[in-house]
C-alpha cells in the first residue's frame, strides 16, 4: 500500500498495465457427434481438455466464456473428415489448429491426435500458441 503512495511522492508513475493475455479454460465433458468425427484436444503442459474440434467449429473456453468459432478456412491432407490444418473465426477471436491425426488398427471409430498446436489471436492482446494432443472420436458405425 505503501508503494503506490512512494511512488506519487517521488514523482514516479507507476508502468501502465500490460494488456490481458488470453487463457483457455477446462472444458466440460463433451458428446460424441451423432454422426461423422470430432477431435478432442488436451493441453500438453497440464493435461486440461481445453479444446473439441468438429468439420465446421472449434468449441474452447476463452477468458471463462464458453466461445464456439466458425472454420473459415481448411486445408491439408487430414483424415476422418478432420483437416490438418484449419483456421477459425468469429466475435473478433481468430485461432488456427495444426494438427497430426494418425490412425491405428487398435482404435476403432477414432485415431490418436499425436502432434497438435493451437493458435490464438485477437486484436489488442497477445497471441496465445498451446500444444496440444488427443484423440479422435467417431459416431459408431453399422457394422
Amino acid at each position: 500500500m505503501m508503494l503506490p503512495i512512494l511512488l506519487a511522492l517521488a514523482g514516479i508513475q507507476a508502468a501502465p498495465t500490460a494488456p490481458a493475455v488470453p487463457a483457455l479454460g477446462t472444458l466440460p465433458r463433451q458428446e460424441l457427434p451423432a454422426r461423422g468425427c470430432a477431435a478432442y484436444l488436451w493441453s500438453v503442459q497440464d493435461q486440461r481438455f481445453v479444446a473439441m474440434v468438429e468439420p465446421t467449429r472449434l468449441r474452447i473456453i476463452l477468458d471463462g466464456k464458453a466461445t464456439d468459432l466458425a472454420a473459415v478456412q481448411a486445408g491439408g491432407a487430414g483424415a476422418l473428415g478432420l483437416a490438418s490444418t484449419t483456421r477459425y473465426a468469429a466475435n473478433g477471436v481468430d485461432a488456427t489448429l495444426e494438427m497430426t491425426i494418425a490412425q491405428r488398427e487398435t482404435l476403432q471409430d477414432g485415431a490418436i491426435v499425436s502432434d497438435a498446436s493451437l493458435r490464438i489471436a485477437r486484436p489488442g492482446q497477445d497471441e496465445m500458441v498451446v500444444p496440444v494432443g488427443g484423440l479422435v472420436g467417431c459416431a459408431p458405425v453399422s457394422r
